[in-house]
């Protein structure tokens, strides 16, 4: 039979009426996505903006209560931030609690959802970890090379708990004893030997207070160890023990590196000591703020090899065995998130430890936060002030006798430049105040009531609270 063009005319219109429903229902779908992810952003914004409100005015009620808001929503993300000191966890604050508050188990319905959700979804094969020489057991290298020179560092300090007052009673007393009652507080950390004299680098927290230090070698040995020097702003210790013909480790540059390289962790996790994990950078400069630990001044390399509790102080190392950083602090219940001190910064801070035994920090005075459109719109329309930009530094509250006090800035100016650099971010003017010289004035650019003004500043000694 003879088939002609009209006789698959039928079947061509199906096929375009399937196309038609087809391309139907992936427009409604689009649209249904853009609106939720147009709600989610409008969420999103309203949860981010509503932080940084400004009156001009300390005493204003909007203003304390916004500072209380704002000092809830700091406290409730800082104590998600562990370092890793095995008998410390620190919340903004810094204050960390004796060991054995780490609850690593996870409950009978936590592991049911667990392999649930791993049925459901299976991963992909995950590709090992290699070097850029394509050795897959460089790993094993790097360890041999660098595992004699990582310690193990045990700390112990007293710890004095006060009687509560409800308890001082004299026929209370009569009973128990009102003297304030000590405590041996004791820690584990790790750290990594820099000079063959047995000099030591490792986390201010870890050793912060401690009158006895002990630090124990890969090979047995045990020494008492003396702190050179800590710098809680930082996070850096230097260590000294009494021994000769150490292993060392050796320096890299921190500054070179890029997401995806391969890199390497050897600590004392949990007291299991010299445990080595590999992983990757997953990004270089995280700022303080980011990670929720505002008090520190460092920018972090985050990493996903396996850091935990007892890590802190230990090397982190790239594929030809280089110290890169030095891991410091992870997110707690989260996986794949740890943090670490570059090693250009650690080792910086340490020569000034071991020169002089401290480090002094150029300090301003000020309270400070990223000025936006959303923050302008909010201040202008819920405190009736005219802020004239919405780019900038915007002052939360300058401290009183210090260096901006003196100077003359105020509460709600807002900071364009310093030294003719433009700053935008808060974590700009942390930057250019680190790198600034103590007494040397720093020339700021200040829009106040719509008029620019230039102010200088001269920088002193930043007070250093330790952690109790």
């Amino acid at each position: 039979m003879k088939t002609t063009d009209h006789d698959f005319q039928p079947r061509r219109g199906a096929e375009e009426q399937r196309s038609r429903g087809a391309e139907e229902q992936r427009s409604r779908g689009a649209e249904e996505q853009r609106s939720k992810g147009a709600e989610e952003q409008r969420s999103r914004g309203e949860v981010f903006s509503s932080s940084a409100l400004l009156p001009s005015s300390l005493s204003h009620p909007i203003w304390v209560s916004f500072k209380r808001k704002l000092s809830q929503r700091w406290s409730i993300y800082g104590i998600w931030v562990m370092l890793l000191g095995s008998g410390a966890m620190m919340s903004i604050g810094g204050c960390s609690i004796p060991a054995g508050t780490l609850n690593a188990t996870k409950t009978d319905a936590q592991a049911q959802t667990s392999v649930q959700k791993t049925t459901e979804n299976p991963s992909p094969s995950i590709l090992p970890v290699v070097s850029s020489s394509n050795n897959f057991n460089f790993v094993v290298g790097v360890v041999q090379k660098v595992g004699p020179a990582v310690v193990r560092i045990d700390a112990a300090r007293t710890v004095v708990a006060q009687v509560p007052q409800e308890f001082d009673d004299p026929v209370i007393r009569r009973f128990f004893s009102s003297q304030p009652r000590e405590r041996i507080e004791q820690g584990s950390g790790s750290g990594f030997i820099i000079n063959a004299g047995g000099q030591i680098l490792t986390n201010s927290h870890v050793v912060n207070g401690a009158q006895s230090v002990t630090v124990k070698l890969k090979d047995g040995r045990s020494f008492k160890g003396r702190v050179m020097g800590e710098d809680p702003v930082t996070d850096v210790a230097v260590i000294k023990i009494e021994a000769n013909n150490l292993p060392t480790v050796s320096i890299g540059n921190s500054e070179l590196l890029q997401p995806g390289e391969a890199v390497i962790a050897i600590g004392n996790p949990l007291g299991l000591d010299y445990t080595v994990t590999s992983g990757i950078i997953s990004a270089t400069g995280r700022s303080s703020t980011d990670i929720g630990v505002t008090d520190k001044r460092v920018d972090y390399i985050q990493t996903d090899a396996a850091i935990n509790p007892g890590n802190s102080g230990g090397p982190l190392l790239n594929a030809r065995g280089d110290v890169i950083a030095m891991n410091t602090a992870i997110i707690r219940g989260a996986q794949g998130l740890g943090f670490a001190i570059p090693i250009n910064t650690a080792q910086g801070i340490a020569q000034q430890l071991i020169a002089k035994g401290k480090v002094d920090h150029p300090y301003l005075g000020i309270k400070m936060a990223t000025l936006t459109p959303d923050v302008k719109e909010q201040v202008n329309s819920t405190l009736g002030i005219n802020l004239a930009t919405d780019k900038g530094i915007l002052l939360l509250d300058v401290v009183p006798r210090s260096p901006a006090a003196a100077a003359g800035l105020k509460t709600g100016d807002v900071i364009q430049r310093i030294s003719n650099q433009p700053v935008t971010k808060i974590e700009e003017v942390q930057k250019i105040v680190e790198k600034s010289q103590i007494g040397s004035p720093l020339e700021l650019q200040v829009l106040r009531n719509g008029q620019t003004t230039q102010i200088a500043v001269r920088p002193e000694p930043l007070p250093v609270r330790r952690g109790s």
